[in-house]
């Protein structure tokens, strides 16, 4: 099925797209995403490693990513 849905693309001209530019509400709302993830790594890391300063650091950047998050979602509701 993935073999498929990659030659779909392809025929269709999804892959050869040109980059587009993205909102920066949704350039926040990826980074949150991509901080959220991360954070949830460092946090699974440190309880496996008994290591409490890493999962701190991983629960501090989930709430940052969540924030982010936040932030882009606001700022697409308002148009910014």
């Amino acid at each position: 099925m993935r073999v498929y849905l990659f030659q779909y693309g392809i025929a269709n001209g999804i892959a050869n797209r040109e980059p587009t530019m993205t909102n920066p509400s949704t350039k926040d709302e990826l980074e949150g995403n991509l901080h959220d993830l991360k954070g949830t790594v460092k946090e699974k890391a440190g309880k496996v490693l008994n290591d409490p300063d890493l999962e701190s650091e991983g629960q501090a950047e989930k709430i940052a990513g969540k924030i982010q998050k936040k932030v882009g979602q606001v700022e697409k509701v308002l148009g910014q």
